[in-house]
């Protein structure tokens, strides 16, 4: 009996357990919930065993009760015939047989006794027993309910995993892409190319003012050959009058 209260506790204990606290204490809550399903599953089938044992012995306690009921009838009965016997002998006249078949009846009645006093005694202990049956098969289908809702707790947790490893990947994309902006290497190809177009139009600035000093050149010496020509006239006296 003590056994069977024990697994009746442990079934009770395992029926009630309240996952999500146990969630709650737990360092990775998918590792522990694949443990929790393969130790309800090995509870959950150690049970079984343990209910299926409970009920084949309340079976066969049920069908021992039967039989001493059975049998407390039957003798009975023969009590009663032998006991019909006698009297019927009795009234005959025959006193020897009717005292045998008294002292039969007495024996029919002493069995009948024996065995309504062994069914009164596995009466209470039959019905404790279907007490625990039924509570054992409570506890057995609340662990079967618990099972079933670690599965779908194991499910939920996993998709959910999965989801937030994937929402993670991408905010790890969003954070080196921030890291590494591409828009900054564009900017500074762009200040490069514009270095270069400076440089260029520096350039042709540089080309311009050498072909202006070239022409600048050229008319001083225009001038100084124009000038080098008048004075060779005022020499020679050719000079034309001022103001002619």
């Amino acid at each position: 009996m003590a056994e069977k209260q024990s697994i009746l506790g442990r079934i009770s204990q395992l029926a009630k357990a309240n996952i999500n606290s146990l969630l709650d204490r737990a360092e990775d809550p998918e590792l522990m919930l694949d443990q929790m399903v393969r130790d309800y599953t090995a509870n959950i089938a150690e049970a079984e065993q343990a209910v299926a044992q409970t009920i084949g012995n309340l079976r066969l306690a049920e069908q021992d009760h039967a039989e001493d009921v059975r049998a407390a009838t039957e003798w009975g009965n023969k009590a009663l015939a032998a006991s019909q016997r006698a009297d019927q002998l009795r009234a005959s006249g025959d006193t020897a047989d009717a005292d045998k078949f008294d002292n039969l009846a007495k024996v029919a009645i002493g069995k009948q006794m024996g065995f309504e006093t062994e069914a009164r005694t596995a009466e209470p202990m039959i019905a404790s027993q279907r007490e625990v049956v039924e509570k054992l098969k409570a506890g057995l289908t609340g662990m079967k309910d618990k099972l079933g809702d670690l599965k779908n707790k194991r499910d939920e947790l996993v998709a959910r995993a999965k989801s937030a490893q994937a929402q993670a990947q991408v905010q790890d994309a969003v954070k080196s892409i921030d890291i590494f902006d591409p828009t900054s290497e564009v900017s500074r190809f762009e200040e490069k190319v514009r270095r270069q177009e400076a440089q260029v139009a520096g350039a042709a600035e540089v080309a311009a003012s050498s072909i202006d000093m070239q022409f600048e050149e050229l008319e001083d010496s225009a001038k100084s050959v124009e000038v080098e020509a008048r004075l060779a006239e005022l020499k020679s006296g050719r000079a034309p009058a001022i103001g002619s």
